[in-house]
């Protein structure tokens, strides 16, 4: 069985209700072994190919923080493509119900290809999926992938360097601000080849008098030694 079709074959086989339920009470949820090692390796190799990226951002000249990172171009790398489309049909299904609960209107298609017609149709034409690279001192500012009117609110990454070999420090870090309440903050513990999945902007969150919104933030603390490579899944594409 080739790489994409394995990944689609993991994804089908993932207890979803148990994603979905940590996402609701931590805002965030972690797959291990998505990638394998190897996989992991080669995914990471790909940042030295100029070739596969439609553009390269310094964050530093952004005040994004320091490092840099790739947005690949069409047509996507296979496994990226395969991350996408399994991933999109039941976080849809996650998607479709935090819209009830939030009541919000819109509905997220079964289909991810429905979905990027959608953006496209609104003008948001350019991949999203990037390769993001860290070195010693580099850290990402708190952030939300917002890339146009078109927004699928669960997005996912995937650490590709393994913690306290290839690096330390570099921590994957989610905020979220709570209505007339001080910030909460997670740390997230991944190895190389997890998979977490977290929100783009905002989720539900269940109070004393009911469903509230909570807005989300994330970003990456500073890296401390070694080099630090990541796979950015966005479901949306931008303008």
């Amino acid at each position: 069985m080739g790489a994409a079709a394995g990944i689609a074959v993991h994804v089908a086989g993932l207890d979803w209700q148990a994603i979905e339920d940590e996402l609701l009470a931590h805002g965030y949820a972690t797959v291990p072994g998505m990638l394998t090692a190897e996989e992991c390796r080669a995914m990471a190799a790909q940042y030295a190919q100029p070739e596969l990226f439609r553009s390269r951002v310094v964050m530093a000249q952004h005040g994004f923080g320091s490092g840099e990172y790739q947005y690949f171009r069409y047509p996507l790398p296979s496994m990226v493509v395969a991350l996408r489309q399994s991933l999109y049909g039941p976080l849809a299904q996650i998607a479709n119900r935090w819209h009830e609960l939030l009541g919000v209107e819109s509905r997220f298609p079964a289909e991810h290809t429905e979905f990027l017609a959608r953006c496209h149709a609104a003008g948001q034409q350019r991949p999203t999926p990037l390769l993001l690279q860290y070195q010693a001192g580099d850290y990402n500012c708190l952030h939300q992938d917002l890339y146009g009117e078109q927004v699928f609110p669960l997005q996912a990454a995937i650490l590709l360097s393994e913690p306290g070999r290839d690096f330390a420090g570099g921590e994957l870090v989610l905020t979220e601000q709570r209505p007339r309440m001080q910030s909460r903050v997670e740390v997230v513990p991944w190895q190389r080849g997890d998979l977490v999945i977290f929100p783009v902007d905002q989720r539900p969150a269940q109070g004393g008098r009911g469903v509230y919104r909570v807005h989300m933030r994330h970003g990456v603390s500073r890296l401390r030694s070694g080099c630090r490579h990541t796979l950015g899944i966005i479901f949306h594409d931008a303008t």
